[in-house]
């Protein structure tokens, strides 16, 4: 059984960098392509960024495109998510998910395995 596991998250100021990791087990890393969500207080999960399973396609939001950076390792089974210059709206419980077929996508309904969440939380 695939599980995925989020880490990394925390308290931080606004500006700040935080690096989220995604462990995968019970699979294997490279067959998926995967993507991060998040979902803030009273609004729905939306999407934050893609990446195929060769890392070569790589989609974001709009919101944090130029901020955030999701690259892969396959070797280590992990994912990550750099965060860069945090803002007081990338508050949010932040998700990990992955989906077989291996190529990207920013459509929640397309991944298979979610991670249960890490919360990150930008003060000003």
């Amino acid at each position: 059984q695939v599980e995925l596991v989020e880490s990394g998250g925390g308290l931080v100021q606004a500006g700040d960098s935080l690096r989220l990791s995604c462990a995968v087990s019970g699979g294997t890393l490279s067959r998926y392509g995967m993507g991060w969500f998040r979902q803030a207080p009273g609004k729905d999960r939306e999407f934050v960024a893609t990446i195929s399973w060769t890392g070569r396609s790589r989609d974001y939001a709009g919101s944090v495109s130029g901020r955030f950076t999701i690259s892969r390792d396959n070797a280590k089974n992990t994912a990550y998510l750099q965060m860069n210059s945090l803002k007081l709206e990338d508050t949010a419980v932040y998700y990990c998910a992955a989906r077989l077929l291996g190529s990207s996508s920013s459509r929640s309904s397309e991944y298979h395995h979610w991670g249960q969440g890490t919360q990150v939380t930008v003060s000003s």
